[in-house]
């Protein structure tokens, strides 16, 4: 059952869902709509019908599936990525074990995060509100565990270390803060500044390096050595 929202309410978040188990979607889908800001707009069983579906609904968040029939979700993702028109949708990764191999492909590719599905009911609920704020998924540990790790198995993009060099001294910091997964509110306390300015720097760090969110930060962040696997935010 939908749950009702106030008339004078903000549109609410719309959610493509993308899974080969009918079950699963079933299941997410009741989940979602009893959340008066979130609203089930499509399901698709393989990562064809995923993209048409993208491609006419322009959804907020879609939650895509790995292992799908005709086009898995990782081939999916890089077309997603890949295609300016489906620039404003966040695509936020679903597996069945925390530490997926594919999932850290997907992240290289432009993926907003992943979700266990097995997660608790709110940590999915938090998730799909958290990507469709562009904050991505970084707050739980198991995010700052699978980015490390993708640390330590990824090779430096040639163009990363260029791309720094764009930066002024304060967005390298502010860069360095979004790696250890702090939030725009977390950041502005440490730099002693306003959120919006502090909301304002990753937005322009983003733009100079061209990625799409936070994950992309992040893990530019440990590509190019300003962050290291096993650092905490002191």
């Amino acid at each position: 059952m939908t749950a009702q929202r106030p008339s004078d309410a903000p549109a609410p978040i719309r959610v493509v869902l993308a899974d080969d188990q009918a079950l699963m979607r079933a299941g997410v889908r009741v989940l979602l709509e009893t959340q008066p800001d979130i609203a089930v707009v499509g399901e698709a069983g393989d990562g064809e019908a995923a993209l048409a579906l993208l491609t006419r609904l322009k959804p907020d968040v879609v939650l895509m599936d790995i292992r799908m029939p005709q086009l898995d979700g990782l081939a999916a993702t890089r077309r997603i990525t890949a295609d300016p028109a489906l620039a404003g949708i966040h695509v936020v990764m679903l597996t069945t074990f925390d530490l997926d191999e594919y999932v850290f492909e997907a992240m290289r590719l432009g993926a907003a995060g992943f979700l266990v599905k097995n997660s608790e009911p709110d940590e999915l609920v938090r998730g799909v509100r958290a990507a469709a704020a562009g904050n991505a998924l970084l707050a739980p540990e198991i995010t700052r565990r699978l980015i490390a790790e993708f640390a330590r198995r990824a090779k430096p993009a040639p163009t990363a270390a260029a791309g720094l060099a764009t930066l002024t001294e304060r967005e390298r910091e502010v860069l360095v803060l979004v790696g250890l997964g702090l939030s725009n509110d977390e950041i502005a306390a440490r730099l002693v500044v306003s959120p919006s300015t502090a909301k304002t720097h990753v937005s322009h760090i983003m733009v100079k390096l061209a990625v799409r969110d936070r994950v992309g930060l992040v893990v530019l962040a440990y590509e190019t050595g300003l962050v290291r696997p096993g650092w905490v935010a002191g």
